[in-house]
């Protein structure tokens, strides 16, 4: 059996392709770009949910309990996100702030565990 000749393999190059060119793109320091974004979000009144996915949500959630609703008028669907919309952000709020008061700045599940516990939103019965 004879052997066979191997090629060496070309090694990939640690240089990205802007790098080639010369042309870098810009890095902000960490944290900067994320409260460009708290700013921007806090300043519009646009909903965050993007409604079509929160509508096919809705109609499956409503299937479930009852075939007998099948139409929404839109007005309600409107009311209903925004109400849901609210209701998360506030959560957000509080767990943000348990998680404050535990001396982080990242929020994790027993957080937001707490917050539903103190507020009685969501106890079973």
């Amino acid at each position: 059996m004879a052997r066979i000749k191997q090629k060496p393999r070309p090694s990939p190059s640690t240089r990205t392709p802007n790098e080639a060119q010369g042309t870098n793109k810009r890095r902000f320091k960490p944290g900067t770009v994320a409260l460009r974004e708290i700013r921007k979000f806090q300043k519009t009144v646009n909903l965050l949910i993007p409604c079509a996915p929160f509508v096919r949500c809705v109609r499956q959630i409503t299937n479930q309990f009852s075939t007998q609703v099948t139409r929404w008028t839109a007005e309600a669907l409107q009311a209903l996100q925004e109400a849901a919309e609210d209701y998360l952000v506030r959560m957000f709020e509080c767990g943000m702030l348990c998680a404050l008061h535990a001396r982080r700045v990242t929020l994790m599940k027993k957080d937001i565990e707490l917050t539903r516990r103190l507020t009685g939103i969501g106890r079973p019965l």
